[in-house]
């Protein structure tokens, strides 16, 4: 079992920050492996943020519209 941190990628050459605009999961819940956890606005573009593992959610770090920089951890993974 180990904990993956799912971080703030970044998608674009000059980005440099997004928010989150809509968790599709929530604490406890079991994802699988490019599962999309959330909807994140980056520079007038959403796009859909996937698991990088199967696991559970055990928390999430940032709050919906909340404005933080690439590499910020989004949530937390414990991988099964």
């Amino acid at each position: 079992m180990s904990v993956v941190e799912v971080k703030l990628p970044k998608w674009g050459l000059t980005m440099e920050e997004g928010s989150v605009s809509e968790w599709l999961v929530s604490v406890g819940e079991r994802v699988e492996a490019g599962q999309v956890l959330a909807n994140v606005e980056t520079e007038k573009v959403t796009t859909a943020l996937e698991s990088p593992v199967a696991g559970v959610v055990q928390s999430i770090e940032v709050q919906e519209g909340e404005d933080v920089a690439v590499g910020t951890v989004l949530c937390v993974l414990v991988e099964s």
